[in-house]
C-alpha cells in the first residue's frame, strides 16, 4: 500500500525539530541533543518513527511505559505496558500498527495507534528475552533474543499471523537487527562478540548460513537499523558512537553521539534524513542528519 505523507500530514514535526536545521544550512553527521539530560531513566531504548515523523521512545518515567517525544524535545508517556511487560525495540508497519519487544514477558507487543490498546502479538515460552525487532517489505518481524548471563543468542521470526518461529541459534549475545531493503537478508549483532552477521532469507521464510560482515575489536554494539541504501547504522556502547557501515562491511562514517552509551538508532522526519539515538550515559536522545533517508521512511512513502 502506497503511503504519501504531505507536509500538513505531519504533526509534530515542524522546519527546525525532528527535521533538523534547514537543508541548505545544515551540517550533517553531527549530533545534537533532543531531549535534556536526565529526562529518561536508563532503560531508554526504542526508538521508532511514525509515518506522521512522531519519535516513541520507550522508558521516560519507569520501565513499562513509552513516550512519544516533541520537535523541541518535550517527551510525555503515550501509553503504559500491562503487568510487568518492558518495552525495548520499536518497529511500525505500513498500517502503523506498533510493534514492541517486551524483554519481560517473552512476548512482541503490538500497540493500536488510534486506540494506543496494547494486545501480545506473539508469545513463545522458549523465547530469553527478545531485545530488538526489524520488519520485513512483507510485513515479517525478526526479533533479537539474547541471553545474557550465558553470552548467547537466537533468532526468531514471527509472520503476520503472530506465528513465532525460531529462525537462528547458537550465536553470540544477539542484539542489533534489520532487514535489508530488497528483504532478502538479516542483519543480526552480537554486543560480546562483537561480530555483524547476514543471513540470507529463504523463500520460506528461514535463515540461511550466516556471513560475516564486520568484527570489532573493541566496544560493544547495541541497536541497529538500515538507510535506503542498505548501509547499516550500528550503535557502540562503551565508545559512544554510530559507525556506518556498506553492506560488505566497509566502514564509511563513525559519529559521536556525545554519551559513551548509545542503545539504539532509528530514521525519521519528513525526509527520513534525520537519525535518533537513544543514549543511556547521559539519558537522553540525539539526533543528527544524514546523506540518505532510512529505510523505514522511505517504506512510508511506498518506494520500495
Amino acid at each position: 500500500m502506497k503511503r504519501v505523507v504531505s507536509a500538513a500530514a505531519f504533526g509534530l514535526v515542524a522546519a527546525v525539530g525532528l527535521a533538523g536545521a534547514a537543508p541548505d544550512k545544515e551540517e550533517l553527521f553531527v549530533a545534537t541533543p533532543v531531549t535534556e539530560k536526565n529526562s529518561f531513566t536508563t532503560g531508554i531504548e526504542g526508538p521508532g518513527c511514525d509515518a506522521a515523523g512522531n519519535l516513541y521512545v520507550v522508558n521516560l518515567l519507569k520501565r513499562g511505559d513509552i513516550a512519544r517525544v516533541t520537535p523541541d524535545g518535550k517527551a510525555a508517556v503515550w501509553v503504559e505496558l500491562p503487568g510487568k511487560s518492558v518495552g525495548n525495540g520499536i518497529v511500525f508497519d505500513r498500517k502503523g500498527a506498533m510493534y514492541v519487544a517486551d524483554y519481560v514477558g517473552h512476548n512482541v507487543l503490538k500497540v493500536d495507534p488510534k486506540t494506543r490498546a496494547v494486545s501480545v502479538f506473539a508469545h513463545d515460552p522458549g523465547m530469553n528475552q527478545p531485545n530488538d525487532l526489524a520488519i520485513a517489505p512483507d510485513g515479517t518481524i525478526f526479533a533479537s533474543d539474547p541471553d545474557w548471563g550465558k553470552n548467547t543468542g537466537q533468532v526468531w521470526r514471527v509472520g503476520t499471523d503472530g506465528k513465532a518461529t525460531k529462525v537462528a541459534t547458537d550465536l553470540g549475545t544477539t542484539n542489533g537487527i534489520e532487514v535489508s531493503p530488497d528483504g532478502k537478508t538479516v542483519y543480526v549483532n552480537e554486543s560480546v562478540q562483537r561480530n555483524v552477521w547476514a543471513f540470507p532469507v529463504k523463500a520460506d521464510g528461514t535463515l540461511g548460513e550466516k556471513r560475516l560482515v564486520k568484527k570489532f575489536d573493541d566496544h560493544g554494539f547495541d541497536g541497529m537499523r538500515c538507510d535506503a541504501d542498505g548501509n547499516l547504522y550500528v550503535t557502540r556502547y562503551g565508545k559512544g558512537t554510530v559507525v556506518k557501515l556498506s553492506p560488505a562491511g566497509e566502514v564509511l562514517k563513525e559519529v559521536d553521539v556525545l554519551g559513551k552509551s548509545p542503545s539504539n538508532v532509528c530514521f525519521g522526519g519528513p525526509d527520513g534524513r534525520t537519525a535518533y539515538v537513544t543514549e543511556v550515559e547521559h539519558r537522553r536522545v540525539v539526533r543528527f542528519r544524514t546523506d540518505k533517508p532510512g529505510l523505514a521512511w522511505q517504506r512510508w512513502q511506498g518506494k520500495e
